[in-house]
């Protein structure tokens, strides 16, 4: 395929180190063709102005869940855990409509890449239609909040891995869901359908796979179903599961098994699977992902803000799982503050520090983070490669040495920089496939998201209290 552009860096995050005079070729469909290092410039390339890096993909997100962010951080009385977080969280999941939902991901997408991801997997679940008592309407197509996701990710050039949601029960034992769920409900085929009528698109930068809401909220044979679904097809499968110490008490009383157990022992797991959170783990359940292939997202900026705990990251990456990081929430919207949580997390518990450093391979630990998060993103948005490297879409962050994160700091610590003393993002543009993006939401996207909010939350609703 012909050569689109070249691009020449003077520095690039290439193989897990810098390499200097850095030649980028973009071919016609948006991919890096061919990564070259120690190359003068040539005349016909486009001369970048500072040292180029891949950028993250979000591995979990919840668009809609924008709409609640700062809406939830106040106790009036009792006690408030995840679990008092997700009742009020649904007074959003009720009634928010397809327009809401475009204008509300738009604002969070645009984000998103101004936080240095380019590529977001979006964990989607609010399937049907609000309730009539909230303004709810039949939809013509069962995908309209799909759609709507879609037309967001459009709205501003980030790259969406959609991911329809198989949700049945509310939870271990339960028939069904309850009715502040019923947006929610999806067997195996359903997601599975929705699975393939998106790949079946062809919508620019959108793929597709599938997954679980977690195993209380899918059963055995809802797993199994989706299993024989999917088959062979090489499609990203994810789940939550082992967010709460209350999850895994109940999967105990359930089945006898810990829920990392339990899926490791079922025989699913492959290097398809995405198990998000994965917070509560014990060695041996470590020790049968990692056997198994399956990667863990991690989400710390939402499992701090929710109390749910700290994983046992240097378990994790001694076993060689393959880990990224995800919004989920999106209380946090930038992938600097998730790897930044994630070592100062492991800091706080264990009062030592650069935990996840390498000593001997990687002593950086921003730099063993940042690589994991690389390769691990490329798998569970469903891509055969991420970064720099021939192959993975033409995708990239260019630094600004003159951001004070990272002024006057030597080239082998910019990226300890850029995680351990950015304030915001350090970076000059944003690169999706080859082409430069605007990573400030455009006005009228900022518009559209403060109607949607002045609907969602009029001055006089006490809903999210």
């Amino acid at each position: 395929m012909p050569a689109l552009k070249k691009l020449h860096a003077p520095l690039a995050w290439v193989d897990g180190r810098w390499q200097r005079d850095v030649l980028l070729t973009v071919d016609a469909a948006g991919h890096w063709a061919e990564i070259a290092v120690n190359l003068p410039r040539p005349e016909d390339a486009e001369a970048l102005a500072g040292p180029v890096i891949p950028s993250l993909v979000d591995a979990h997100s919840h668009a809609f869940q924008r709409a609640f962010v700062g809406l939830a951080e106040r106790r009036d009385a009792g006690q408030d855990d995840f679990w008092s977080w997700r009742d009020r969280m649904y007074a959003l999941a009720l009634r928010i409509s397809p327009e809401q939902l475009r204008a509300v991901a738009s604002q969070l997408y645009a984000e998103l890449l101004r936080g240095g991801y380019t590529q977001v997997c979006e964990f989607h679940y609010l399937h049907h239609p609000a309730d009539p008592a909230h303004g709810g309407q039949a939809f013509d197509d069962e995908l309209a909040m799909a759609w709507a996701l879609a037309e967001a990710a459009e709205d501003v050039g980030i790259g969406l891995t959609l991911l329809p949601v198989v949700y049945t029960r509310s939870g271990f034992g339960a028939a069904g869901l309850r009715p502040d769920q019923h947006r929610f409900a999806a067997d195996a085929d359903w997601a599975w359908r929705a699975c393939q009528r998106v790949l079946a698109a062809g919508l620019p930068r959108v793929t597709a796979g599938v997954a679980l809401h977690s195993l209380r909220g899918a059963s055995p044979a809802d797993i199994a179903r989706l299993h024989d679904l999917v088959g062979g097809a090489d499609l990203p499968i994810h789940i939550h599961v082992a967010e709460q110490t209350a999850e895994v008490a109940d999967c105990l009383a359930a089945t006898g098994k810990r829920p990392l157990q339990w899926l490791a022992e079922a025989g699913h797991l492959d290097p398809r699977w995405q198990l998000v959170h994965a917070t509560h783990a014990e060695s041996g359940e470590i020790e049968a992902v990692a056997r198994s292939g399956a990667g863990i997202v991690i989400c710390p900026g939402t499992e701090a803000n929710l109390g749910d705990g700290l994983a046992d990251l240097p378990a994790w990456l001694a076993a060689g799982v393959p880990l990224t990081v995800g919004s989920d929430s999106q209380v946090t919207r930038g992938w600097v503050e998730e790897l930044r949580w994630l070592e100062y997390g492991q800091r706080l518990a264990r009062r030592q520090r650069n935990v996840a450093s390498a000593p001997g391979s990687q002593p950086s630990s921003a730099a063993r983070l940042f690589d994991a998060a690389v390769a691990g993103g490329a798998r569970a948005a469903g891509f055969a490669a991420w970064g720099l490297t021939p192959g993975a879409r033409a995708d990239a962050l260019v630094l600004n040495r003159e951001a004070d994160a990272l002024r006057g700091l030597p080239d082998e610590a910019l990226l300890d920089g850029v995680v351990f003393g950015s304030n915001g993002s350090p970076w000059q543009s944003v690169w999706v496939a080859g082409r430069a993006r605007p990573w400030r939401a455009p006005q009228r996207v900022g518009d559209a998201f403060d109607a949607a909010m002045r609907q969602l939350w009029p001055a006089d609703s006490s809903a999210a209290g």
